[in-house]
């Protein structure tokens, strides 16, 4: 069972470059989890440059962002540290994450199904409540959308 728009999202913990990382810490405050595929690919690389450099305006608007994918803290580190990321990169080896918001789907990679992560982006409002998603992302002006979307709640 995924979240849908206008109900309570169960809260959840999980491993981040930051510690642990839970929706009930963050109450009070719109959340943005972004689900991305894969650290260091070119798509991936450019959707968290673009939170990136809207995150000051992401925070005057009251939101926290977080990037989400199923690689492993280490590689996060990395992929953080190389974009200088301000924001948390939650690691959902096990994919709880991504089952609780269904975003693993089958994909076509060069010529053949892959199992992986559809991108997408949810907005949780300040009361824990779905407000909005996103799903199979285009990444060109996504983040701009989603910042425009937070500054309306």
């Amino acid at each position: 069972m995924t979240v849908a728009a206008g109900t309570p999202v169960a809260d959840f913990s999980a491993a981040s470059t930051q510690g642990d990382f839970s929706l009930s810490a963050h109450r009070g405050r719109a959340l943005v989890l972004y689900f991305y595929p894969k650290d260091n690919t070119p798509g991936c690389t450019n959707e968290s440059a673009d939170f990136r450099d809207l995150h000051a305006e992401f925070e005057q608007a009251g939101a926290v962002v977080a990037g989400v994918s199923r690689d492993s803290l280490r590689s996060h580190d990395g992929f953080r540290s190389k974009l200088g990321l301000p924001f948390p990169l939650i690691s959902d080896a096990d994919e709880a994450l991504c089952a609780q918001f269904g975003v693993i789907k089958m994909k076509n990679m060069y010529g053949k199904q892959v199992r992986g992560i559809e991108r997408s982006t949810f907005v949780i409002d300040a009361t824990g409540k779905l407000a909005r998603e996103w799903r199979g992302v285009k990444v060109p002006g996504h983040a701009a959308e989603v910042l425009a979307f937070v500054r309306s709640l």
